[in-house]
């Protein structure tokens, strides 16, 4: 369709957006003309920086757009602040989770409306409404009362989507909903919007993953370069057309895995674990050699990762480098990077970036002594650096001082990875590499990856989406309740295998014992 794409105006829409616009140092908004209906899905997909969440946003009273209208009920609608668009029924999951982490689940549920006796909070009516609202997207297994901050990102995310189904909701945006969830956690969810659809709920579903979209969707809209190039039903496209329609080409269906040879172990792990977390866990990795660990949320996968890494303590076990006969010692993930291993963490906003400073600050972050002279930073030597990896890995930003907090979350997240390709270090963690990265995008960082590789590095990624581990990986490790249960060679893995094998250490538990997270996923 023509990049130049209107919709008609729709009187009997529920919103309508008219000739919407945002500027800030460029026009990244052009004119976008969208009516949403009631009881309608409407999946919004695009690549990174396409515009989806400025529109989002828009609607929810985030950003204020530069240029349009808003109908609400076919009344004028410009909501203030978050805030006022909920109190009209407007609510937005988004990508970054708006949760508390120093209080509790119940607490972050019903924080604008904590029950009260005298003047006093209702604790035994909060933990009981808080119950009854996590059940509804399968949290039976967590207390209300535990700390946010101690929960991992999926478990957040369905909190999140929890506390926006609370009261009169008219139309729902979900941002990259299913990013980190399981595949239970998912139905789970596709339940609620097969319920609020019923109810005539309007949704907007953001998301690159265009299988979901086809199982949720009446109707498709794209964006590409902040303008609207599709607007349709549904049923008529394939996944082909609406990569085309996302990116402007046919996107790669192959991955060249050739090139790489697996040399001597990178890293030894040796009877690893912290109790709670993670059992005594043992495995090797290779130069040149890429190792998938695959397992639901909480199993464990992370929590590896983090010991390994120094961003928690192990209880026990020894991690060695390279050729070393003495283990490394590695107490903080300081220690981690002087010995050389590397991490993208799961949690970019939290974890990974400076959110205020530019992008060539996070990209040379881990390494200053390189663009420092006599122990001032050099501006240009930075600058330089910045630029080089922008054009490597396709960050889309005005310029390498543009600040962090101003790009995408996929554009985020290939930040977080320019610092530690810049690095260089010989051991390379990944946990969720490509979350809220586009379909054309990801399939450049694939080729990335790959290239570390056949640079003789060794990587280990986690990942959620078992079809990214069984195209890059060598090897598939699985985790299940905290343990490695199994470990499949490329030629011997299926899709089926690999989630029996995650579901068994769960199922392999004494009754009334299942204290895991998703103990109860079966």
């Amino acid at each position: 369709m023509a990049d130049d794409l209107k919709s008609a105006p729709d009187t009997g829409a529920l919103l309508t957006l008219s000739g919407i616009g945002k500027t800030y140092v460029q026009t990244v908004l052009h004119d976008i003309t969208l009516p949403l209906h009631a009881g309608q899905v409407l999946a919004l997909t695009g690549e990174n920086g396409a515009g989806k969440s400025t529109v989002s946003k828009i609607i929810c009273g985030l950003e204020a757009a530069s240029a349009g209208s808003m109908l609400l009920d076919g009344r004028p609608y410009q909501p203030t602040s978050r805030a006022d668009a909920e109190a009209q029924g407007v609510r937005m999951v988004l990508q970054e989770l708006n949760l508390i982490p120093t209080l509790s689940v119940a607490e972050n549920l019903y924080l604008r409306q904590l029950p009260n006796r005298f003047g006093w909070i209702n604790r035994r009516q909060l933990e009981q409404d808080a119950r009854a609202q996590m059940a509804r997207v399968g949290l039976t297994d967590i207390d209300p009362w535990t700390l946010v901050g101690q929960l991992g990102i999926g478990h957040q995310q369905m909190i999140e989507i929890a506390r926006n189904l609370i009261g009169d909701c008219r139309l729902l945006i979900l941002d990259e909903p299913t990013a980190m969830l399981t595949h239970r956690e998912v139905e789970l969810l596709f339940l609620q919007i097969a319920r609020l659809k019923s109810e005539g709920v309007a949704l907007v579903y953001i998301s690159h993953r265009l299988e979901e979209l086809k199982r949720v969707a009446d109707r498709i809209v794209v964006l590409r370069d902040g303008k609207l190039v599709c607007d349709d039903a549904l049923a008529g496209y394939s996944s082909a057309d609406l990569v085309k329609l996302m990116v402007g080409r046919a996107a790669d269906a192959e991955l060249d895995l050739g090139g790489r040879t697996l040399g001597a172990p990178v890293l030894r792990v040796r009877e690893l674990g912290r109790q709670g977390a993670v059992a005594p866990t043992s495995l090797t990795l290779h130069s040149g050699e890429i190792v998938g660990i695959a397992g639901l949320i909480g199993s464990g996968r992370t929590e590896l990762l983090r010991l390994i890494f120094g961003a928690d303590r192990a209880d026990q076990g020894e991690v060695f480098v390279g050729e070393a006969s003495v283990a490394a010692r590695i107490g903080s993930p300081k220690d981690a990077v002087a010995a050389g291993i590397a991490m993208v963490t799961e949690d970019r906003k939290g974890q990974g970036l400076l959110l205020q400073q530019s992008i060539a600050l996070n990209t040379t972050l881990a390494s200053l002594p390189t663009v420092s002279r006599a122990g001032w930073l050099d501006a240009a030597a930075e600058t330089v650096v910045a630029t080089g990896f922008m054009q490597r890995l396709g960050i889309k930003a005005r310029d390498a001082a543009q600040p962090v907090a101003q790009l995408s979350g996929g554009n985020q997240q290939k930040v977080v990875m320019a610092r530690w390709f810049y690095r260089d270090c010989p051991v390379m963690l990944f946990d969720e590499p490509t979350r809220g990265i586009d379909i054309g995008a990801k399939f450049d960082i694939y080729q990335l990856l790959v290239g570390l590789a056949r640079e003789g590095k060794g990587l280990a990624i986690v990942s959620s989406d078992l079809r990214e581990l069984m195209l890059l990986c060598d090897r598939i490790l699985v985790m299940s309740a905290g343990r490695v249960v199994e470990t499949f060679e490329r030629a011997t893995w299926t899709q089926d295998a690999l989630l029996a094998a995650a579901f068994s250490g769960y199922l392999a538990m004494p009754a009334g014992n299942d204290t895991t997270p998703l103990a109860t996923a079966l």
